[in-house]
């Protein structure tokens, strides 16, 4: 659906863990030398603590967005004008709780908020976004904040543990006005969703299965093109138009290859890649990659977002940057390059207690 642009990023923040685990290191452990993580692009991936999870992520990622929000304001915001909290995940640390009136509480929001959890594999965070967007866009709310965050599992041994991470981003939205600028306007977004089992995890298992005959071609490749073409034609959009893109990102293959079979070039896509260095955050991968993009993006540069999630689906956005991004560049508390900086490598030994024995 096109879009008139009032409405669009606020801004954002992001937190991954101080822990990090190569490809070689979960190799050696299983007498081999981690040449399947080097093939998926994938040469290190971070990893939750003991006493990290989902939660604790989203908090953080949570508070480092409204430090960027009120960083160099003349009058303070109002967190009152928060008036929704969505949260994605696959790994929810409650089954029958929500995270989000725990990071409601932490992050001081009014008790006056639209809050839902949502699960739709590696897409729920798009899917938050998207909804926290489609309030403030009716008026429903002033700012809606979303968010994705994942403590991502996998079985020792499976191909995914070469790339199952932890991490989470999230972002404020707005309507565009004299005291809420936006750095980037939403000029257009849809979803598209069939019935295509690719990934799945019954409850009661401690770890999610996958078909991996189904994760390339009908999964992945054929819910972004569908996606990214769809938003395309609708918005007379052309791969030439857009100064960035973003497709999700469960290792560097698959990107790489959708956005040449777009007709996207490598530079367009290359700031979004860093599942090299963090591996697959599930849902908060595809607003981790864009945090990535905005980081370095000039004003009036087109982003085009497209996710993707198992089961399975996609949700497709396009951004236009404004001119309020270069002071919101200078004045944010971290970028996500500096969080990567600051990772901190582990054994497999020290992975299996904080990472294996949670479950």
């Amino acid at each position: 659906m096109k879009l008139d642009g009032s409405v669009g990023i606020l801004a954002y923040g992001t937190h991954l863990p101080l822990q990090m685990i190569t490809a070689e290191e979960i190799g050696r452990a299983h007498g081999s030398d981690g040449s399947q993580g080097r093939q998926l692009g994938v040469k290190q991936k971070t990893v939750a603590a003991i006493d990290e999870d989902t939660i604790t992520l989203a908090t953080l990622a949570g508070y480092a967005a409204l430090q960027n929000w009120m960083n160099g304001q003349q009058k303070s915001p109002r967190l009152a004008d928060i008036q929704t909290l969505f949260i994605g995940s696959e790994s929810h640390p409650y089954a029958v709780k929500p995270s989000g009136t725990v990071v409601k509480e932490a992050l001081g929001l009014s008790d006056q908020l639209a809050m839902a959890d949502l699960q739709f594999a590696c897409k729920a965070g798009t899917q938050s976004l998207q909804i926290a967007l489609s309030y403030v866009h009716s008026g429903m709310a002033k700012i809606g904040l979303a968010i994705g965050a994942d403590t991502a599992q996998s079985k020792p041994g499976d191909v995914l543990e070469f790339t199952a991470a932890a991490g989470a981003a999230a972002y404020l939205m707005a309507k565009d006005s004299k005291d809420t600028h936006v750095i980037a306007r939403c000029l257009g977004t849809l979803s598209i969703a069939t019935d295509t089992p690719d990934f799945w995890r019954r409850p009661g298992q401690a770890y999610p299965q996958h078909a991996g005959r189904f994760s390339g071609e009908p999964g992945y490749f054929a819910h972004v093109k569908q996606a990214a073409k769809a938003l395309m034609t609708e918005m007379k959009l052309t791969p030439a138009d857009f100064g960035w893109c973003v497709f999700h990102t469960p290792n560097a293959k698959f990107p790489k290859t959708v956005a040449q079979q777009l007709g996207f070039s490598a530079e367009q896509l290359a700031p979004a890649l860093v599942v090299s260095e963090v591996g697959n955050t599930y849902a908060a991968a595809s607003l981790l990659a864009l945090a990535a993009v905005l980081d370095q993006a000039q004003p009036n540069q087109k982003i085009l977002v497209v996710s993707y999630g198992s089961g399975s689906g996609s949700d497709a956005f396009v951004f236009e940057t404004t001119a309020a991004i270069s002071t919101y560049q200078q004045r944010q508390t971290a970028t996500l390059r500096q969080h990567i900086a600051r990772l901190q490598p582990i054994t497999y030994q020290e992975y299996q207690r904080s990472h294996v024995g949670k479950h």
